[in-house]
């Protein structure tokens, strides 16, 4: 049992570091960025461009149901989520 988690460990800190590894080389080498948009880091986020409803086609992003559904599968899965967390910290 012992060697499994050691393995695990071995494996998610392998993961990490690959994942910083990758986000420093996007970040230095400026991939994902549009050169029409300069805004400093916040050009890789697409809330930070102007008029960007304009950029893409709003009538595909249409929402089939009522907000308030929205939000209720919002707060589910958040508590859901929370409920699984704790039930999982308790089997440790």
């Amino acid at each position: 049992m012992a060697a499994k988690k050691t393995v695990y460990k071995v494996i998610t800190a392998l993961v990490a570091v690959v994942t910083l590894v990758l986000a420093v080389y996007i970040v230095a080498n400026h991939q994902g960025l549009n050169p029409d948009y300069d805004f400093g880091a916040g050009a890789y986020y697409y809330a930070d461009i102007p008029d960007f409803e304009k950029i893409i086609d709003t009538e595909v992003y249409e929402a089939k149901l009522p907000y308030i559904v929205y939000v209720l599968l919002f707060l589910a899965w958040g508590a859901l989520m929370y409920f699984l967390w704790k039930r999982i910290d308790r089997r440790k």
